[in-house]
């Protein structure tokens, strides 16, 4: 099939863009093509097309997404919904006759409500030509706070997400998919987040590379941080746990400088400070082999995350076989954990035993090596590619046999 794949935008190193990329390329190996359509596109997502209007970041979106949730008029507000949604309505008829589009794959847009009329345009859309499509929904307005007060609770209640006949609804974790059969009746199906474990990295990395650019050596201790500075990634476990190593050699580095939470990252350069931890942010870049640098520079990765809805740096960190220290967050506790991974975990405290599992660890790199082995293992069974490709031949198949 030829499938169209919508969001607010494909771009950057949000969770949404990443993973889409790796579904792409999954359905790709079975012979799916695509096109995209987004408010943003980056250069690898093409051919596609660019519709301004459907970002979540223009001025007249911010609007309406004011309205919508800090007390603007109800009624002011729904006419505002109603006269963008049909301009991308205009749009999305467009994209599926240029295109040929077969059938629309709809990532994250009928889910978080960060653009309320991309998602009243889709759902007209769908219910008006019946064409099959699938919802990948990687979190939900119910999942935060933000989004609990809401003047215009009817969008919501009609377009986060559908039901329609037409329609397939993948979640990214099984608590996902409970909360939204009981919330709204919808039954789905769960595919994780998933790496191409069967073919496994292009190349291994070049961590002195890396290690150069964020001006250490070879010696230093690198305890990763590859994620964003916001506040539920934890990044403070990772610094006491870089202070209670109690190694001079020891640098905490953080590899992703887009979306900063800034009076986040102010605290934690106090925290660093007042623990003498040294930390440092430097971006990895955005193309594979600069990730792939970052992590082949790590002697431990560290994804202390305090909420995830899956865990992309978590995949990561098994598929470039490096070891993990985790902070057992609840899709961890409840989708990955029970494959049988193998990290060093804390529960919300850093412990004397994790401090003391983490020195052995990069003292001795060699004892990792089996848990690096069975974490990379379970990721070929539990969370590859082809996980991917089976459940949204699923998910389409259901909706295509519809017609």
């Amino acid at each position: 099939m030829n499938i169209g794949l919508v969001s607010t935008r494909f771009a950057g190193l949000d969770g949404v863009s990443l993973e889409t990329a790796k579904v792409a390329d999954a359905l790709g190996d079975a012979g799916h093509t695509f096109a995209w359509y987004a408010g943003e596109l980056w250069s690898g997502f093409a051919p596609g097309m660019v519709e301004p209007e459907a970002h979540f970041a223009t001025a007249e979106n911010e609007a309406i997404q004011a309205a919508a949730f800090h007390g603007g008029d109800p009624d002011t507000t729904l006419l505002e919904i109603d006269a963008t949604a049909a301009r991308l309505r205009v749009s999305l008829d467009r994209f599926v006759e240029s295109y040929a589009v077969e059938a629309l794959l709809i990532e994250n847009a009928l889910a978080i409500p960060m653009q309320l009329p991309l998602a009243v345009a889709l759902t007209r859309l769908l219910a008006e030509t019946g064409i099959p499509a699938v919802a990948h929904h990687h979190d939900f307005a119910w999942e935060r706070a933000r989004f609990d007060h809401c003047t215009v609770p009817r969008i919501l209640q009609e377009f986060f997400p559908p039901s329609l006949e037409n329609l397939s609804h993948v979640v990214i974790n099984t608590d996902a998919r409970d909360d939204l059969f009981r919330r709204r009746g919808i039954e789905s199906l769960v595919v994780p987040n998933v790496m191409d474990f069967e073919r496994g990295p292009g190349n291994t990395g070049d961590g002195s590379r890396f290690r150069h650019r964020a001006g250490l050596t070879d010696r230093d201790i690198v305890l990763l941080q590859p994620t964003r500075i916001i506040e539920r990634k934890g990044i403070e476990y990772t610094i006491e746990l870089a202070a209670r190593l109690s190694d001079p050699t020891v640098s905490v580095v953080i590899t992703h400088g887009g979306d900063v939470d800034i009076t986040y990252w102010e605290g934690l350069q106090r925290l660093a400070a007042d623990l003498d931890v040294d930390l440092r942010l430097v971006p990895a870049g955005l193309e594979r082999s600069a990730l792939g640098d970052a992590y082949a520079g790590a002697d431990l990765v560290c994804f202390p995350s305090l909420y995830e809805g899956f865990g992309n740096a978590l995949l990561e960190a098994f598929f470039y076989r490096r070891p993990v220290f985790v902070n057992r967050y609840p899709v961890y506790r409840r989708d990955i954990a029970p494959t049988g991974v193998r990290c060093i975990e804390i529960d919300g405290e850093l412990t004397e035993g994790a401090v003391a599992a983490a020195a052995r660890w990069l003292a001795d790199p060699a004892a990792a090596e089996s848990a690096i082995e069975t974490n990379y293992q379970i990721g070929v069974e539990h969370f590859s590619y082809r996980v991917a490709r089976d459940v949204f031949g699923e998910a389409f198949g259901n909706v295509v046999s519809r017609r």
